[in-house]
């Protein structure tokens, strides 16, 4: 199967006064596994619909290996695209919705035989071949969907949140097998999904939109590491923000006046934007806990607050600490034997200079 690439150039599209999308622009690389992440209504299904050819009404390109797709109906681009419900005939048996588009496109008996075939041994449900989709577990009607899309040879697969109607053991599961079948087929592959945890676990890279507009694009860990502002801070991951009036800075030291907890002084060099306000950034797993009255050393810069909640996960508790008008979340890892912090008490929060993030606020 032949890797290609997918280009979106300058793709616009609105319903009245509605901007849906809004000068979309993005390359996905020959055989890449490339997530469309952001909140419900931020435009990543429409987009999908748009390289499948379901919105002919956009402004601007789609290409497929070089092609431009303007004016070719959804079944003439080569793309296959799996929904959110799976689409499945409930009157069919699994072979004949895997072998469904084998008929349609009018492939001979031999062909389609050994198509669908292959496909359904691609998913693992060859034995449920004779079954319908009512007789299936979720996983596996998912599967059956999956099938019926590549038994076609598409140049593209595109996927509509196919996990959401999955429960989490389920979906961490099958979320693992899509990837392992996408890198053994090596088709270029669009996931749609509003899930962080899934676009973070299989991308290679992801873009995130918010109001129809790419926010960024890059690989999971850089958007993760070094988002370019607050919206995709807050999207991508758990991010504590604090917001504060600069009152001093130079090449080296930053100090910012942030309400309720005073001047707080940052190494930061050159990472902090000019502004006269800044939103100060930082992940729980980053911040340091410690009790009141511990030693502190001179490597965080350290805030007190009062432990208003905490949350056990497993690997770790998140405590949820009341610092002025902020109301901040500090990941500890747990270990067996471990004492959680009482809550009600005041604790010291250490935040290490290279893991904030500034942006203007």
């Amino acid at each position: 199967m032949k890797k290609v690439p997918v280009e979106c150039r300058n793709v616009r599209l609105a319903y009245g006064a509605t901007q849906v999308l809004d000068d979309v622009n993005l390359d996905i690389g020959p055989g890449e596994f490339f997530a469309l992440l952001g909140p419900s209504g931020s435009g990543k299904s429409t987009l999908l619909r748009v390289i499948a050819g379901f919105n002919p009404r956009h402004q601007g390109r789609v290409l497929i290996d070089g092609v431009d797709l303007a004016g070719k109906a959804p079944w003439e681009r080569n793309v296959g695209m799996v929904f959110q419900n799976y689409a499945l005939w409930p009157h069919l048996t699994v072979w004949d919705n895997v072998a469904f588009g084998l008929v349609e496109r009018k492939f001979d008996k031999i062909t389609i035989r050994e198509k669908a075939g292959a496909a359904l041994e691609m998913v693992g449900l060859s034995e449920y071949a004779e079954r319908r989709p009512s007789q299936l577990s979720g996983g596996q009607q998912q599967r059956v969907a999956l099938a019926r899309t590549l038994a076609v040879e598409p140049q593209v697969l595109l996927l509509d949140e196919p996990l959401s109607n999955l429960d989490r053991g389920l979906r961490v599961q099958m979320r693992q097998e899509l990837f392992a079948l996408q890198r053994r087929l090596g088709i270029t592959t669009i996931f749609v999904t509003h899930d962080q945890e899934e676009a973070m676990t299989t991308a290679d890279r992801m873009a995130v939109l918010d109001k129809g507009v790419v926010q960024q694009v890059g690989t999971p860990s850089a958007l993760y590491d070094d988002p370019v502002n607050t919206f995709v801070a807050g999207f991508v991951g758990t991010m504590n923000q604090m917001k504060g009036v600069v009152r001093a800075r130079d090449s080296q030291t930053l100090t910012l006046l942030v309400e309720g907890v005073g001047d707080l002084s940052f190494s930061v060099g050159v990472r902090a934007p000019e502004a006269a306000s800044l939103i100060v950034c930082f992940r729980p797993h980053a911040l340091r806990v410690e009790i009141a009255n511990a030693t502190r050393d001179d490597r965080h810069v350290w805030i007190s607050g009062t432990l208003e909640a905490s949350e056990f996960v497993g690997e770790f508790t998140r405590y949820h600490v009341r610092v002025g008008g902020h109301r901040l979340a500090a990941d500890q890892p747990h270990y067996s034997g471990q004492a959680k912090i009482p809550i009600g008490g005041t604790v010291s929060l250490g935040l290490e200079p290279a893991q904030l993030r500034f942006f203007p606020a």
